[in-house]
C-alpha cells in the first residue's frame, strides 16, 4: 500500500514498497519508444553479484522496466547450510521487489542460477552451465566483488582481480556477446587528486599481481602487503584499480565498459525511496549517530561527500550496457575503431550536485531528528573534526572513557560487557572512512553527461539518471526514513513512542552534561583554592 505523508517542507512523499518511476511522471504522456527496452527485448543478461545491494537493485529494474528480457541469469556461490534456490527465494521476498511482483508476477520464470564463484578459477562453472552461458548470453554486467576494505589481499586479488579475468576468459567464448559492463569504483584510483574517465597506468601490472598471490605463502603475502599497497588506503582500492589493469590488457577485441560509480547509498525513487540493505560507508555514520554511539569522525567538514542514490547508478550501468552495444565495431557498421580501450564512464555528484560532508550531515539531523530511531540508547551528538589529534581527544571522552564506565558496571550486575568492543568496532569503521571523508577529489564524467544527452524522452524518464536533478533535501527526508525502516526494522508508527524516548534522552544528556560541568568547576575551584593557599603559606 502507498502511504502519503506530509514532510516538513509541505511535499507529499510517498512511502512504502508500491513506488515506481509511474508514480513520478504523468502516465497519460506519451514519450515514445523506448530505445533501452527496445534493447533489452529477446535478450539474455548474465549477472554477477546480484545478491548484493547494487546487484538487487540491478536485477529488479531490468526485470520491471525491461519486461521482454528473455532469461537473466544470476551467477551465485552456494553457503553453509543454504541451498542457491532457496537463498536466492529469499533474496526476493525483500520488501524490495514488491512492486516488481505486482506489475510482473511471472519475474520468476525468467531467473536462472547458475552455481559459480568469481574467486575460483573459470568461475567455478560446470561444463552444462558454461555452455549454456556461452551460447545464449548476450549482456553481461559484472559487479561482483569482495567490498571488505580490510579484506586480506589474496582473498581480494582473487575475487576481485582475477575473478575479473576470468569474466572477460568468458565473455570472449560467447558467441551473441553484445556488451559487456565492468562496475569498478570512482575511487579506484584515488592516489590521483583529478581522476578523468580514462584507464591509469599500473606499477605492477594486474596479470603479475594475480601470479604472486597464486604462487606466494599466504603469510609472506600478508607481510609484503603494505608494500604493495603503497599509497593505497586498503586492498579494495589496490584491487579495484588492478582489475581496471586486466579490463584495459584483456578486453581487446571485445564490447567493454569500464563504470565508475562513486559512495553509492540509498534509493532516491525506484523501486521504493530510500531502501538500503546495508550500513557501508555514510550509511554507517548516519546509524551509529542516530543510535546514540557514534559521536566524533574524523573528516573535513567542507569536503566534498561525493555520494549516488543506488537506483541511478543502476539506471546509469544500465545505459552504459546500451550504449556500448550501440557503438561497438563488431555490433554496428559506423563504431568507433576496435583498437581503442574501452569507454569509462565516472558517475559522480560532485561536478553537477555537489555535496559537503557538513551539509550532508546536517540534512540528516533536521531529518532524522523528526523520526528518531527506537533503538537509539543516547541522545545524538556528533562531531566533525578534520584534526587527528581532537578527534583522538574526543574519542576517549565521548567513546572510550564512557564504555568503560559502562562496561564497568555491566561486570558489577553480573551481566556480558559489550560497548568496549562496539567501540573497537566503530573506531576501525571510523579510521576506513576517514581517508576518503578528509580528502576531496575532482572527477571528470563528460562521458556520462554525452551519455545522458544521448537518451531519447521515454528513456530519460525510465532510466533517469541525471543527478543535477535531485533535491537533497527532499533525498534525505526519505532516506532517514528508509535508514529506520529497512535497516534497524523500524516502522513509522513507533515514531510517537521514540520522540517521548528522545525527548527523555536529551534531558538526561544535558543534565549529565550539567553535571559534568558543576564537576569540573568544583574541581577546578579547589585546585585554585589549593594553589593559593600553597601560595599563601608560602608569604
Amino acid at each position: 500500500m502507498t502511504v502519503g505523508v506530509q514532510s516538513s517542507d509541505g511535499i507529499l512523499q510517498l512511502e512504502g514498497s508500491d513506488i515506481t518511476y509511474m508514480d513520478m511522471i504523468d502516465e497519460t504522456v506519451s514519450y515514445g519508444e523506448s530505445q533501452i527496452q527496445k534493447f533489452f527485448s529477446g535478450s539474455t543478461i548474465l549477472v554477477t553479484g546480484g545478491t548484493g545491494f547494487l546487484g538487487k537493485l540491478l536485477v529488479e529494474k531490468l526485470l520491471r522496466s525491461c519486461p521482454d528480457i528473455k532469461k537473466l541469469f544470476l551467477l551465485a556461490r552456494p553457503k553453509k547450510n543454504k541451498d542457491i534456490t532457496k537463498r536466492i527465494q529469499e533474496q526476493f521476498d525483500d520488501v524490495l521487489y514488491d512492486k516488481l511482483r505486482k506489475e510482473r508476477p511471472g519475474f520468476l520464470k525468467k531467473i536462472a542460477i547458475i552455481e559459480g564463484d568469481v574467486g575460483r578459477i573459470a568461475l567455478g562453472l560446470n561444463e552444462e552451465d558454461r555452455t549454456k552461458v556461452i551460447n545464449e548470453v548476450e549482456v553481461i554486467f559484472h559487479g561482483a566483488a569482495t567490498v571488505r576494505f580490510d579484506e586480506p589481499l589474496k582473498t581480494a586479488v582473487e575475487i576481485n582481480v582475477r575473478g575479473t579475468r576470468e569474466i572477460l576468459n568468458l565473455a570472449r567464448a560467447c558467441s551473441k556477446l553484445r556488451a559487456l559492463v565492468h562496475i569498478s569504483t570512482a575511487y579506484s584510483n584515488c592516489l590521483y587528486n583529478e581522476i578523468d574517465e580514462k584507464f591509469y597506468e599500473r606499477s605492477l601490472p594486474g596479470e603479475k599481481l594475480i601470479d604472486l598471490v597464486e604462487t606466494m605463502d599466504e603469510k609472506i603475502i600478508n607481510n609484503i602487503t603494505p608494500g604493495l599497497l603503497g599509497d593505497f588506503p586498503n586492498t579494495y582500492a589496490y584491487t579495484k584499480a588492478a582489475a581496471e589493469d586486466i579490463i584495459l590488457k584483456l578486453s581487446k577485441g571485445l564490447p567493454v565498459a569500464l563504470f565508475r560509480p562513486a559512495v553509492v547509498i540509498g534509493t532516491a525513487k525506484e523501486p521504493c525511496p530510500g531502501w538500503i540493505d546495508n550500513v557501508y560507508g555514510p550509511t554507517g555514520v548516519v546509524v551509529g549517530a542516530a543510535v546514540g554511539l557514534l559521536h566524533v569522525l574524523n573528516c573535513n567538514p567542507k569536503a566534498i561527500a561525493d555520494l549516488v542514490p543506488g537506483d541511478m547508478v543502476v539506471n546509469s550501468c544500465i545505459t552504459v550496457a546500451w550504449k556500448t552495444a550501440k557503438e561497438y565495431p563488431g555490433n554496428h557498421e559506423d563504431a568507433p575503431p576496435p583498437d581503442l580501450p574501452p569507454p569509462v564512464y565516472n558517475y559522480v555528484s560532485s561536478e553537477q550536485n555537489p555535496l559537503t560532508w557538513e551539509k550532508f550531515m546536517k540534512l540528516v539531523e533536521v531529518h532524522g531528528f523528526e523520526v528518531p530511531p527506537l533503538a537509539a540508547v543516547y541522545f545524538y551528538l556528533l562531531h566533525l573534526t578534520p584534526s587527528r589529534f581532537m578527534y583522538m581527544l574526543y574519542s576517549i571522552f565521548l567513546h572510550w572513557i564512557p564504555a568503560y564506565i559502562v562496561d564497568a558496571i555491566t561486570v558489577l550486575i553480573g551481566k556480558k560487557p559489550m560497548l568496549r568492543k562496539a567501540y573497537t568496532k566503530i573506531a576501525k569503521f571510523a579510521d576506513v572512512l576517514s581517508y576518503f571523508a578528509l580528502r576531496q577529489w575532482k572527477f571528470h564524467n563528460t562521458n556520462t553527461q554525452n551519455l545522458y544527452n544521448d537518451l531519447n524522452e521515454a528513456d530519460k524518464q525510465m532510466f533517469g539518471f541525471d543527478i543535477s536533478s535531485i533535491s537533497w533535501n527532499e533525498y534525505f527526508y526519505n532516506y532517514v526514513r528508509g535508514i529506520r525502516i529497512f535497516l534497524l526494522k523500524d516502522p513509522i508508527d513507533t515514531v510517537p513512542a521514540s520522540l517521548k524516548k528522545y525527548s527523555r534522552l536529551k534531558y538526561l544528556h544535558y543534565t549529565f552534561c550539567t553535571i559534568l560541568c558543576l564537576g569540573l568547576l568544583r574541581l577546578s575551584w579547589s585546585i585554585i583554592s589549593f594553589i593559593y593557599a600553597l601560595a599563601y603559606r608560602s608569604f
